[in-house]
């Protein structure tokens, strides 16, 4: 697995001071006062409008991104990031109704669009994702808010600071982020 690269900036088209990453970072401010414009060389990357890893989650792909705050709609600027590796090979989650693995069970391989319409799931709570990367949507048809899930358990979505949103789709990370 391959990371990508990505330069962020203080000011809105690519100007002021900068700082450049091809890992994670979970706290812009260590390195800016502030991050309105980035350009992403290499790769894909969550850029996060709290720190840690924390508030609204936008995927970045290769490309330039001179004003993030009115293409995304933030009320901030970026405040931390995560790389997702590229991923070449299977794809395999399995979401729950209920927190803590319960309820009914479904396991996806591949994108699902509408969880209500094709599993007849009113919710998702928790979810164990065992191999890839993805994405999870709180509307059908991959729009609204999202959350990243790297492999491993997801006991409840709350405990995450996603209270009050509810997934309705996800989608995998393809390589398609080079």
């Amino acid at each position: 697995m391959t990371m990508g690269r990505i330069i962020f900036y203080e000011d809105r088209n690519f100007q002021g001071r900068h700082y450049e990453t091809s890992s994670d970072c979970p706290e812009l401010t260590s390195y800016l006062s502030r991050c309105h414009s980035c350009r992403v060389e290499s790769g894909c990357c969550m850029v996060y409008d709290r720190p840690n890893y924390m508030g609204n989650q936008y995927l970045l792909r290769r490309g330039e991104y001179a004003d993030y705050m009115s293409m995304m709609g933030m009320s901030d600027c970026i405040r931390s990031c995560r790389m997702i590796p590229t991923q070449r090979g299977s794809y395999r989650m399995r979401i729950y109704e209920r927190e803590n693995f319960g309820g009914q069970m479904k396991e996806l391989m591949d994108d699902c669009d509408n969880v209500q319409d094709r599993y007849r799931m009113s919710d998702c709570q928790s979810c164990n994702v065992m191999d890839g990367h993805w994405l999870m949507y709180e509307q059908p048809h991959f729009r609204g808010r999202m959350m990243y899930l790297k492999p491993g358990e997801y006991r409840s979505f709350r405990d995450m600071g996603t209270s009050g949103m509810r997934f309705q789709s996800m989608r995998r990370i393809m390589d398609s982020c080079n």
